[in-house]
């Protein structure tokens, strides 16, 4: 009988970052910005390298794909986000929040990916230089792309599947500003420990494989480099790894935070900025990060303005 009592949520309701009235705007007006140049920075990024023949190399191609990666991430949070900002009504059905985890989580997960194939690339052409374009041949460069994605997909479609077992039926407001996939555990009348579990073990996996992947890589890196006796060589080999470590430091620094680390999840307020971090932040400066120092992306800027 308690059970047939239960009125099941089919939609819910994101509070957002806060519920104070005078603040909706001005974070409308920062957000749009943020969304504006985050789609600037990526897309004309990836715009560049189509463009420009001298970016059709391998690891211009892996940073394309990043920057698309970043892309869908920021879009599948901060449009609906800003409607809310204007809106009175703040309500999401249970499809679109699924639909805007999935999408979410995919990007996530992809980019973890991308960023141990960029380390990767890294390897082979300062360690082994001469076999480098014959390792990191076009045909392998996009069977790594193809299952970096795949494998974001197939990840974020486990989680989906799984939270289509649970019944929201307690509450159907989410305190957060998109369906984060703890949040809905927690307004979840069924018991989630099996779907707890599933993103604590997924998650571990894959970004300690993928992280510890990648500092081997860079460590390999670091004595390659220490080995070069041009001075030039180093400068170029330094420039280039440690713009990608900033990335990967930044990005697998608040994914820790979130959903590794003892009792992640739970808290509120601060979760909040993890999230906002890794989900509208990082995706803002990768374009800026990879491209600011590196003279060959501003050498292509240089030739599509003058075209």
């Amino acid at each position: 009988m308690e059970e047939e009592n239960k009125t099941v949520v089919t939609e819910f309701v994101l509070t957002g970052l806060t519920d104070i009235p005078g603040l909706q705007v001005p974070l409308f007006l920062v957000f749009l910005a943020i969304y504006f140049t985050t789609m600037v920075g990526n897309l004309g990024l990836i715009y560049l390298i189509w463009k420009d023949p001298h970016l059709h190399t391998p690891m211009y191609l892996f940073l394309g794909s990043l920057a698309f990666a970043d892309a869908c991430s920021s879009s599948s949070v901060t449009p609906k986000m800003l409607v809310n900002y204007l809106s009175k009504n703040h309500a999401i059905s249970l499809f679109e929040c699924m639909a805007q985890f999935y999408f979410f989580g995919s990007s996530a997960t992809t980019e973890c990916f991308l960023l141990v194939v960029m380390a990767y690339d890294r390897f082979v052409a300062i360690c082994n230089p001469l076999l480098y374009p014959v390792v990191m041949s076009k045909s392998l460069c996009t069977q790594l792309i193809s299952v970096s994605y795949l494998i974001g997909f197939l990840h974020s479609a486990i989680h989906v599947g799984l939270l289509f077992r649970l019944t929201f039926c307690r509450s159907n407001v989410i305190h957060y500003f998109y369906c984060e996939i703890l949040q809905l555990f927690k307004i979840s009348c069924t018991d989630p420990t099996v779907n707890t579990l599933t993103v604590f073990i997924f998650s571990a996996f894959i970004q300690v494989f993928t992280f510890m992947f990648i500092m081997v890589s860079y460590t390999c890196v670091l004595f390659a480099i220490l080995k070069k006796k041009t001075d030039k060589g180093m400068s170029k080999a330094f420039s280039t790894c440690s713009a990608h470590l900033l990335s990967v430091s930044l990005f697998y620094g608040t994914l820790f935070f979130m959903y590794v680390r003892p009792g992640s999840g739970f808290a509120k307020e601060h979760n909040k900025m993890y999230s906002l971090f890794y989900t509208i932040i990082i995706p803002l400066l990768n374009p800026f990060i990879y491209s600011l120092r590196n003279k060959e992306v501003i050498g292509a800027v240089r030739r599509i303005m003058k075209k």
